[in-house]
């Protein structure tokens, strides 16, 4: 191991000098087709992949460079844009493939030397080479690493005059060189028979796959047919359904249809005796407004007439108080006249109390008639009022006729529509019961009999005889049980199905007795 590691070391050496001396010569960048770079990079591999642990797998042993390269992202974070590139690159499939890409981009950005610090002065030179490489996933993964030799190999002629110990340098690594490729294309050989072993026996293991594989797409294209039969068959009843539904549907519409005719009728008769009544109300209620207004008026002159009475009544206790001022001053009068003017005085004055008492005997009897015109007036109105109050009374008796009227066609619109949701209701709950008894027939046959899986049956549960690829499973669908075809080959209909399925011979048996003791 040390003295391949130094001579793998040697041959760093010598690559990176001759790499060095060319790209000088040249003057330019360097591509990825140039040899001397080629073989830097597969001595540089072979120098990474010197002491690793061999990685055992199931086609051969494994030595992965790519391992110890992603270490490097740890000890130096600067790298970590190198190995996220190389990740992402979708060409590359092998950690050899990453590995190569990576030492190629690394010595695109010449950082090399400064994330391989075991090497760091030996790759500080290459810092001087400009490289513009192509990474092709393809071309990392399936290249060869061998080194080339040749072109480290010196003209005897040219080198008779150098000294002995280049010549033994020479022999020793001519020496090295065929060592090195004779291990490895031992390891080849090897590999290369352990990668033959695995195919034979995955190809052995893909051939019984391959067979069980043909076995199963036969049955399942059986299957296949049988589901595409089925699948007819229901297509073909749920079209007749759709054809039942839409005949009923249709039938409804026409029976709507009707009945909106007729509702559409009455609403347009009940919609002019609304307004026959409303017209009546409203003729109504413009003459109790004009009973109103005659009411009022009476009450505004009833007003004026006591007033009148009352100036009247003042005015008659201003007279009387003024008779008895002017008897006063006859009385004073009398008093102080002569006796020789007493008889003519006083018969003046009778003359002139005669003609004021017949004065106020008129004005008297004139206000009483007035007084008795106002009362007679005033009984009128009264009267009147007593009239309008009836009337008022029997206008408040219709309004709560037509108010008891309306509320008794509401409660018989309400009690057409309650009826109505109860014989659809009615309806609702006898189809809900049909299918509740349908469903518990289904949940009687599925509580007995368990539904038997494929797997389970190795034979006809009836004839006792093997299963193969002529003599196919078939489901009884009343028990759960698997028969062969000859034991269920007859159909009957079932609740839980709507068409008649495959059962078998006993539950046949028993159906049909089921359905004779029944009838």
């Amino acid at each position: 191991m040390v003295v391949e590691r130094s001579n793998l070391l040697s041959m760093m050496k010598l690559s990176i000098k001759v790499l060095i001396q060319s790209s000088l010569s040249l003057g330019r960048s360097l591509d990825s087709e140039y040899p001397p770079l080629q073989q830097f990079f597969v001595v540089l591999e072979h120098c990474i992949k010197h002491g690793l642990k061999v990685k055992k797998t199931f086609i051969g042993q494994n030595k992965s460079i790519w391992a110890p390269l992603e270490l490097i992202e740890k000890l130096c974070p600067e790298s970590a844009d190198i190995a996220t590139s190389v990740r992402d690159m979708p060409g590359i499939k092998t950690g050899l493939g990453r590995a190569r890409a990576w030492l190629h981009l690394a010595l695109m950005q010449k950082k090399i030397a400064d994330y391989m610090k075991f090497n760091s002065r030996m790759l500080v030179g290459l810092n001087v080479i400009d490289a513009n490489l192509c990474v092709k996933g393809e071309d990392l993964d399936s290249q060869v690493g061998v080194i080339d030799f040749s072109m480290y190999l010196k003209d005897p002629q040219a080198t008779e005059n150098t000294q002995d110990d280049s010549k033994m340098t020479a022999i020793l690594d001519q020496k090295h060189y065929i060592e090195e490729l004779n291990r490895h294309l031992s390891c080849t050989v090897t590999d290369l028979q352990a990668k033959m072993d695995s195919l034979e026996k995955t190809n052995s293991k893909l051939i019984e796959e391959l067979t069980a594989a043909t076995d199963r797409i036969n049955v399942l294209r059986e299957e296949q047919e049988q589901l595409k039969q089925e699948n007819a068959n229901i297509l073909q009843s749920s079209q007749r359904k759709e054809e039942v539904t839409l005949q009923d549907s249709q039938a409804e519409l026409e029976t709507y249809r009707q009945t909106r005719q007729g509702l559409d009728e009455m609403y347009n008769v009940v919609w002019k005796q609304y307004k026959e009544e409303k017209r009546i109300r409203q003729e109504l209620q413009k003459e109790l407004e004009l009973q109103i207004g005659l009411k009022q008026e009476m009450e505004v002159a009833m007003k004026l007439l006591e007033k009148d009475t009352r100036e009247k009544q003042d005015s008659l206790v201003a007279l009387r108080q003024q008779l008895d001022h002017v008897k006063n001053l006859n009385l004073q009068m009398f008093n102080k006249a002569q006796v020789f003017r007493f008889i003519y005085f006083f018969r003046f004055m009778c003359c002139f109390c005669s003609l004021f008492r017949a004065g106020l005997e008129s004005a008297l009897s004139t206000e009483k008639e007035q007084r008795q015109n106002l009362q007679r007036e005033l009984q009128r109105e009264q009267d009147n009022s007593t009239e309008l109050r009836t009337q008022l009374q029997q206008l408040q008796g219709l309004q709560t006729l037509l108010d008891l009227r309306q509320e008794k066609k509401q409660l018989q619109q309400l009690c057409e529509e309650q009826e109505q949701a109860l014989q659809e209701m009615g309806l609702h709950l006898s189809q809900s019961k049909l299918k509740m008894e349908d469903f518990k027939e289904v949940n009687k046959a599925l509580k007995n009999h368990a539904w038997l899986k494929d797997d389970e049956a190795t034979q006809c549960k009836q004839c006792q005889k093997e299963f193969s690829i002529s003599r196919r499973k078939h489901h009884c669908r009343n028990c759960g049980d698997i028969y062969c075809n000859s034991c269920s080959s007859n159909e009957l209909a079932l609740p839980s199905f709507p068409r008649p399925v495959r059962v078998c011979d006993v539950c046949h048996s028993l159906l049909l007795q089921r359905s004779s003791i029944g009838s």
